[in-house]
């Protein structure tokens, strides 16, 4: 045996061998790698002159292994899984998507609608870690605040790629507790005789009513904040009449709808934005992807309660 070579063998050759061996003839063998019939004849010539020994007897009836070929199967078929494991491991190691991914989103998104589905991320996607920014400004991902950005308004900046996900519907809700004791409003102009709960300084909410023909001050609402987890827990304290998003609404059974169908209030729009640069970054694409498919189906659910 030439001992330069006898521990250099290449794989190619000692997978020529068993495919001869399983299939008992060079065209079957080749065939079933993929390569021409001389290729594989060479290889077994050259396994055979690195070992010294004649693997294979050439009969009318194909090829029969020689006593050396049967006692070195066991051994090359140990290559063989050890080839397939290492394929496979490295096969993981490419599709895993792994580092660390920066998020923002709305305070209500963030805090109500995300955890549910960053669990789901959790689970699918254990070797990534998230960095979630829970702020009501749009962060700029031109300047790397964030690699993903869920905003309400769709992002103008050409070097960002956004899509579209669905609608949050927008109503307005009341603990059962405070309907119960102050009534329910049957038309939404009896919503000024009811303690209403909205923003300080933004005048959306404001806006809605001067839309409708009801213009009002900032004193028709008996609780102002621009905090809207605070809206949020002042209406299931019982305070008044908020508005939210219906995903927002459905977590908690108590918080019963008002003037359902009633009020023409425009729902919110929900952007996934992401640099074009760093969209084809594995781990960000790959949350960008789940997000895609998971947030719509969040908004979905949370749609027809009544």
């Amino acid at each position: 045996m030439n001992t330069n070579s006898s521990t250099d063998f290449d794989w190619r050759l000692v997978r020529s061998f068993l495919a001869v061996l399983d299939q008992g003839s060079l065209l079957a063998a080749a065939r079933s790698l993929g390569v021409s019939q001389p290729t594989l004849g060479r290889h077994i010539t050259e396994l055979e002159s690195q070992l010294a020994s004649v693997l294979f007897e050439r009969t009318g009836r194909g090829l029969l292994p020689t006593r050396t070929a049967l006692q070195l199967a066991q051994a090359a078929r140990q290559m063989q899984d050890g080839a397939l494991q290492l394929s496979r491991t490295l096969a993981g190691t490419k599709s895993q998507a792994g580092g660390t991914v920066r998020i923002t989103a709305s305070v209500p998104v963030a805090v109500q609608l995300l955890p549910p589905i960053l669990l789901d991320l959790r689970l699918a996607l254990p070797d990534i870690q998230v960095e979630l920014v829970s702020s009501n400004q749009i962060s700029n991902l031109l300047r790397r605040e964030a690699d993903i950005a869920i905003r309400m308004v769709r992002p103008d900046q050409t070097s960002l790629v956004a899509r579209k996900l669905g609608e949050a519907a927008v109503g307005a809700y009341a603990h059962r507790d405070y309907l119960a004791r102050c009534g329910v409003p049957a038309q939404p102009a009896e919503l000024l005789q009811h303690e209403l709960i909205g923003s300080d300084a933004h005048p959306a909410i404001r806006q809605g009513f001067e839309a409708m023909g009801f213009p009002v001050s900032r004193e028709a609402f008996a609780l102002r904040s621009d905090d809207l987890i605070v809206q949020w827990q002042a209406v299931r304290a019982g305070l008044g009449i908020g508005f939210f998003a219906d995903y927002q609404a459905r977590l908690d059974p108590a918080v019963r709808p008002v003037l359902a169908g009633q009020l023409q209030i425009p729902p919110l729009p929900i952007w996934l934005a992401v640099h074009r640069e760093i969209r084809t970054s594995r781990h960000i694409r790959a949350v960008f992807d789940f997000l895609a498919t998971a947030l719509p189906a969040a908004l979905a659910a949370g749609r027809g309660r009544s």
